[in-house]
């Protein structure tokens, strides 16, 4: 499966904390977010929403390329993020890797690092696919 043009920026709420895409297939996708205060929580680490929302997006537009050509909408169902170690400073780096396709649900893991390459949220997420809404 050809991955999605990436000269597109994300949009909506990724495009407020910053998503950048990097790679979007339907087996793997890699995004970044820039460290910045309006992404961090009042003690200075990035803010667990933040991290719970790149995983939603990463597995999201994963199941996306695949399932709206075909009439589909591809929206998360269930969100488990554990937070492993606080990220600071630099780059938050995503990398989602599909663990189930299947006709009404997806199932990915996420693994979000720091710059130095260290775990610091691990996702589980699951993804519905269902009949895109008319209009």
């Amino acid at each position: 499966m050809s991955g999605r043009d990436l000269s597109l920026p994300a949009g909506g709420f990724d495009a407020l904390y910053g998503l950048e895409l990097l790679e979007v297939t339907d087996e793997l996708v890699r995004a970044q977010v820039a460290v910045r205060d309006e992404v961090k929580q009042p003690f200075g680490l990035v803010h667990g929403g933040v991290l719970t929302s790149v995983a939603e997006a990463l597995a999201s537009l994963g199941t996306a390329v695949v399932v709206m050509p075909a009439g589909m909408a591809a929206m998360g169902l269930s969100n488990n993020t554990s937070f492993i170690r606080p990220i600071s400073e630099g780059t938050i780096h995503a990398r989602a890797v599909r663990r189930h396709r299947g006709r009404t649900s997806w199932i990915w893991d996420v693994e979000i690092t720091d710059d130095a390459g260290r775990l610091c949220a691990l996702a589980r997420m699951t993804i519905a696919v269902r009949p895109r809404a008319a209009g």
